[in-house]
């Protein structure tokens, strides 16, 4: 799976602004619903039910949200990179400043699963990571991600 198969340009945002955790899932769900069709209320619900569970901040300053729908058709994301860094209660106790949304029909199984995996291994690059933090164009974010996805010749 690559970030293209479920990644849009139209799903990038370069300087979002948010002072709270509470606010920055609040503005993805938004985006987020005018991508997929299904209300903001309904993805947000589902994205503080998950981080009840624990945190989605996987440390370094980067959170991958993460939520399963019925009504979502099938997977998609979406990335931003936050004006400011803000507090997201990450394992590291980093404030966070990359985020990657992603939702997942509620049957999607593994599915799902290879998508946060694919996620995972990007953000795992710290001079993708370097590259992202430095970037904010919304353009230039989605090519450096969708280029590192591509499968490279061994």
């Amino acid at each position: 799976m690559r970030l293209t198969d479920f990644v849009s340009p139209e799903a990038v945002i370069a300087n979002l602004k948010a002072s709270n955790k509470k606010q920055l899932l609040l503005e993805l769900s938004e985006r987020a619903a005018k991508l997929s069709g299904v209300s903001a209320r309904e993805i947000f619900d589902a994205l503080l039910h998950r981080e009840r569970l624990g945190s989605t901040g996987i440390g370094e300053g980067l959170a991958i949200p993460h939520g399963k729908l019925t009504k979502v058709k099938s997977i998609f994301g979406v990335f931003a990179r936050l004006e400011r860094p803000i507090e997201f209660d990450s394992l590291d106790g980093a404030p966070v400043d990359l985020v990657f949304l992603l939702l997942a029909p509620e049957a999607s199984g593994a599915d799902h699963l290879k998508a946060l995996a694919c996620v995972a291994r990007l953000l795992r690059d710290p001079g993708l990571v370097a590259a992202l933090r430095a970037t904010g164009n919304s353009e230039a974010l989605y090519s450096m991600m969708a280029e590192q996805s591509k499968p490279h010749a061994a």
